[in-house]
């Protein structure tokens, strides 16, 4: 193993420092943005003020327009994500997240004003365009900054904070069940206004966070790009800054490869490995999205009333269910990169459909019922399933999937992919009200049959991309011949000497002439 594959050497574990922690946790803030965006629907819908406001449970069609509000935010999700590529590539990944930012904090501040239920609704679709957005364009750049030994666990952060914002939304939604001033009719506004003030926080924030490296690079902007590498993978103890050289310069090799490929989406509809990456990027949110996550997530407050409990645990079960997915999160971080990527997913999913079995069993059979134990034994099981979805699902998906795609199409790719979590729920969640009023603990079964074909497929098809460069992860779908490895070569030249060293003796010729070898 060389140098950058993560191989041991005197500069392992240097390759992280108080920077690079302190960008990550100034994108976390957009990271928050997605997930209170995403989640605070929840608390909505769980309101009375809201459904008295618009009528909703006594007004024809308030079901479907219950179910409106979520299914067209994940409309605008499948769109949303198509259309950053283009600012992503063109304008750079903070431009992405600046734009992303700007539609939640319109979206959020309109919704909260709204006074009639299409004026809400037409926001809940802009709003699903901002917020998709934000879920793809934050891992994308926290991929392309994070050193490779750490990447699965570093980019982590981004599915804690979104998860973080997911308990603010539930716990500020389950706070004003009980704001009673200015009225019972406007206790659910206040909550949809905080959605603009995280994205205000996001805006802000993008002052202090640099551009990546590798679309600098990739723009010709070497210099600028060197001083931002340096900066993010430097240590004191490192004077020489080994591994921030060493990662530039095969970054600048790699990039002279990528320049001559094609990156446009049809290229990577014609191209098989590009194709293939694209499949399996949106295999791995379409089914870790058949988990049922968002479905229990955001209709918490419906599925335990109709497990029988109060308005006010209808919210707070769902808070403190947040809050307990929150700490499995940061448990998480330290084990993703211990264990390969396909087969620690397979196992998530697997272990998501025990959980929903046992579920849709004790629905069947106690549903509905006063077998209190029964009814505890149903609430425990989302938690139990919790732990599978946070920690082996959401955990690593975010790193896979910026792991899977080269530089030049990595936020096409991943964009698409991320379409594909809103695509799959739009469905799921357009559906998920009506067919719990219906056929109820049948509709589990879906996300039964999905996770248990969805765990052969990761395990048998799906790559481990951990711990590996980014540069060199074309090499696990056949583009050997597109990956640009000078640092093996150079190691293996002089033992005697240190990393650096090495890639200041050679030369572009030298290492034209060692690659003719």
């Amino acid at each position: 193993m060389g140098f950058l594959s993560g191989g041991k050497n005197e500069h392992q574990g240097r390759q992280i420092n108080a920077y690079n922690i302190f960008v990550l946790l100034l994108l976390g803030f957009g990271s928050i943005t997605y997930g209170y965006s995403a989640s605070i629907i929840a608390t909505t819908l769980g309101q009375p003020s809201f459904l008295e406001y618009y009528a909703l449970e006594t007004r024809p069609g308030g079901l479907s327009l219950e179910s409106c509000t979520n299914g067209l935010f994940f409309a605008g999700g499948v769109i949303g994500p198509l259309l950053l590529p283009w600012v992503a590539d063109k304008y750079g990944r903070r431009a992405s997240i600046a734009l992303a930012a700007t539609l939640c904090l319109i979206s959020g501040a309109i919704m909260a004003g709204s006074t009639n239920i299409g004026e809400f609704i037409v926001m809940r679709f802009v709003s699903g365009l901002g917020t998709m957005m934000m879920l793809a364009a934050i891992p994308l750049l926290m991929n392309e900054i994070v050193p490779n030994s750490m990447r699965g666990g570093l980019v982590e952060l981004h599915s804690i904070f979104f998860i973080l914002g997911y308990a603010i939304a539930a716990w500020v939604g389950f706070g004003f069940l009980f704001w009673k001033k200015g009225g019972v009719d406007n206790t659910w506004r206040p909550p949809l206004a905080l959605q603009s003030g995280f994205a205000l926080l996001t805006l802000i924030a993008l002052i202090w966070v640099p551009e990546s490296p590798r679309w600098l690079i990739l723009q010709g902007r070497v210099e600028e790009a060197e001083r931002i590498l340096t900066r993010l993978h430097s240590d004191p103890r490192d004077p020489d800054k080994a591994y921030a050289k060493a990662e530039l310069y095969q970054i600048k090799k790699q990039i002279v490869i990528d320049r001559t490929l094609g990156n446009s989406w049809l290229d990577i509809i014609r191209k098989p490995s590009y194709r293939k990456r694209a499949l399996i990027g949106m295999a791995t949110c379409g089914f870790i999205q058949s988990s049922g996550d968002l479905v229990i997530n955001n209709y918490g407050p419906t599925l335990y009333r109709l497990l029988g409990f109060s308005v006010v645990k209808q919210l707070l079960y769902p808070a403190a269910w947040l809050t307990f997915t929150l700490g499995v999160s940061v448990i998480a971080m330290p084990l993703i990169d211990r264990f390969p990527r396909n087969i620690y997913m397979a196992v998530g999913l697997w272990g998501c459909m025990c959980c929903l079995i046992v579920e849709a069993a004790l629905t069947a059979e106690f549903v509905p019922s006063h077998n209190t134990a029964a009814l505890s034994a149903a609430v425990a099981m989302f938690f139990v399933f919790q732990i599978f979805d946070t920690a082996m699902l959401n955990a690593p998906e975010w790193a896979f999937l910026g792991e899977i795609f080269p530089t030049h199409i990595r936020a096409k790719g991943m964009c698409v992919s991320i379409s594909m979590v809103s695509l799959t729920n739009v469905v799921y969640l357009q559906a998920a009200p009506v067919a719990f009023a219906n056929i109820g603990w049948r509709y589990y079964l879906v996300f039964i049959i999905l996770t248990f074909i969805g765990g052969f497929v990761f395990l048998f098809t799906f790559p481990d991309t951990r711990r590996l460069p980014l540069e060199e992860i074309a090499a696990l779908f056949g583009d050997a011949h597109e990956v640009a490895i000078y640092h093996q070569e150079i190691e293996v030249d002089n033992e005697t000497h240190t990393v650096i060293d090495h890639h200041n003796e050679f030369s572009d010729e030298k290492n034209t002439d060692l690659q003719k070898e």
